[in-house]
């Protein structure tokens, strides 16, 4: 029987016969229905699928006109990881210029909120520039990251340690806490960075340090929103489902813990967020195959329930994205085709 090329989770090929691929598709789908109670994928959006992991073909696009908007989180971090070092204005030039992205973000290597205040005035000057040779619109992105605020590096007890000891509630105090400083921290570098001329904000790898972390973003972008009407608010998740660290925080009367990406979004609309970057993770001894069928179920559902644009996360580990730091343009140009096609987002 004629075999397949494909790969594993964790980038590594792998060879599968049709009738392999077709299971881990169905059982993929079958998956992401059970665990978040949506509709699984139809028959026809499975055949189609099997066509895109049939083809010979190395790389894979949408049809033409079917092309969507992608925007690119921490871009100026991640072009000094593949060994081209040049400066942040160069490298927002390079990706579009030369690269073509639609929109860039401006960040700072730390990546966090907390340690960008107190160099915030430092930043703003360096967005300026990028501002004057750049036409894409260009954002400024930090992840909320509540571990910051946790001992030894931050003022707040360390749930992590508190939990094994049996102090729950003294573990649940210190993540309330960690909640109103991140807020007050998100909430002025934002301010700062969108009086400077930023086209909008990103608040990436939301939900990291779990519904703490989650509540803490939603907080931060219902206050900018209303201080800022005209802001752009991006917010991109750090996993498929919140985290509950805490497990008894609510937003707008909604507990937090367990949500997937179609409920998430709902919340998002309320806090006033632009654009939502749902996730879903990928999983590195599954088949390629599976963890697209998979992603793809989680995210039709998010496109369906929502009511503001969609930017599906489809980097290293995400959006069935081999967990690698190089992911093979085999999978992701076949990850982003599918995702594209059959959800209707609007981004990736």
């Amino acid at each position: 029987m004629t075999k397949v090329m494909t790969r594993l989770g964790d980038g590594s090929f792998i060879e599968m016969t049709p009738d392999e691929i077709r299971k881990d598709l169905e059982e993929g789908t079958q998956q992401a229905s059970t665990a978040a109670e949506i509709d699984p994928l139809v028959q026809d959006e499975l055949t189609y699928l099997f066509d895109i992991f049939a083809s010979p073909a190395k790389f894979m696009s949408v049809d033409m006109g079917r092309e969507v908007v992608l925007s690119y989180d921490a871009g100026t971090l991640k072009i000094r990881r593949v060994g081209v070092l040049t400066g942040r204005v160069h490298a927002l030039q390079i990706y579009e210029k030369l690269l073509g992205a639609d929109t860039m973000e401006l960040a700072h290597v730390d990546y966090s909120f907390k340690p960008v205040k107190p160099i915030v005035g430092n930043e703003q000057p360096v967005l300026e520039q990028a501002l004057l040779v750049t036409t894409v619109p260009v954002f400024y992105g930090a992840m909320p990251n509540l571990g910051t605020y946790t001992q030894p590096d931050g003022p707040t007890a360390n749930p992590a340690e508190l939990l094994p000891m049996g102090k729950i509630a003294e573990a649940r105090t210190a993540q309330e806490e960690a909640v109103e400083l991140a807020v007050k921290d998100m909430v002025y570098v934002a301010s700062a960075m969108h009086e400077s001329g930023a086209d909008g904000i990103n608040f990436d790898t939301t939900g990291a340090a779990g519904d703490p972390d989650f509540l803490a973003t939603l907080r931060a972008c219902e206050i900018l929103k209303k201080k800022y009407p005209d802001m752009c608010i991006e917010v991109g998740m750090a996993g498929e489902f919140v985290i509950g660290m805490h497990g008894e925080l609510a937003y707008e009367g909604q507990r937090l813990a367990g949500l997937y990406p179609h409920q998430q979004v709902k919340l998002a609309e309320k806090a006033g967020v632009t654009i939502f970057g749902p996730v879903a993770n990928t999983n590195t001894s599954k088949s390629s195959p599976w963890n697209l069928s998979r992603s793809v179920t989680f995210m039709k559902a998010c496109t369906e329930a929502s009511q503001i644009p969609i930017h599906v996360n489809m980097g290293m580990g995400v959006g069935a994205v081999p967990v690698i730091d190089h992911p093979p343009v085999d999978v992701v140009s076949r990850a982003s085709k599918a995702m594209t096609e059959i959800t209707r987002l609007d981004g990736l």
